[in-house]
């Protein structure tokens, strides 16, 4: 499969936001800067869809969040926090990712997948073997090298923190 990034591509940019989030909270203490993560992603391609998944937390700021990310150009999808019997929280977007991904795939060239989370090496593997070019983006201290091998190609943010970070 070719390395090389055409103008002509149809590109798809998921976004895992919790997992980019919680790297840049506890490696910087910053936020991500979703606008140059975006431009990054897309490389000069054309732009298919470019999907931010995120959880509802009921935190102050979150409305004004989603808005900017829509804003920028992504799609969001929200999914809300589950508080469980014992009292702990949990909330995923593996699966929906994992979905929209394979239901696009037959749509693109290239799938730009913005996490760091091993889990989906498999789907990278799967993609590719479909004939789909799969880029990963994150940041190298959370990342699974898993996932790194899985994908055509890497971009790590941390080489480039001072683009990435708010």
């Amino acid at each position: 499969m070719s390395n090389v990034v055409q103008p002509a591509q149809r590109v798809a940019v998921l976004v895992d936001s919790q997992n980019l989030y919680h790297t840049t909270q506890s490696v910087y203490s910053r936020n991500i800067d979703y606008d140059e993560l975006l431009d990054e992603a897309v490389n000069g391609r054309e732009l298919t869809r470019a999907i931010a998944y995120v959880i509802r937390a009921n935190s102050p700021e979150e409305d004004s969040f989603f808005e900017a990310l829509e804003n920028i150009g992504f799609e969001t999808k929200i999914k809300e926090i589950k508080t469980h019997a014992d009292g702990s929280k949990s909330a995923d977007w593996d699966v929906g990712m994992i979905l929209d991904a394979v239901t696009l795939a037959p749509h693109l060239d290239t799938l730009v997948i913005c996490t760091g989370d091993g889990d989906f090496s498999r789907l990278c593997s799967h993609l590719r073997h479909a004939g789909v070019r799969v880029e990963a983006m994150a940041f190298g201290e959370s990342t699974s090298e898993e996932l790194v091998d899985a994908a055509d190609a890497f971009t790590d943010l941390s080489a480039r923190s001072e683009r990435f970070l708010l």
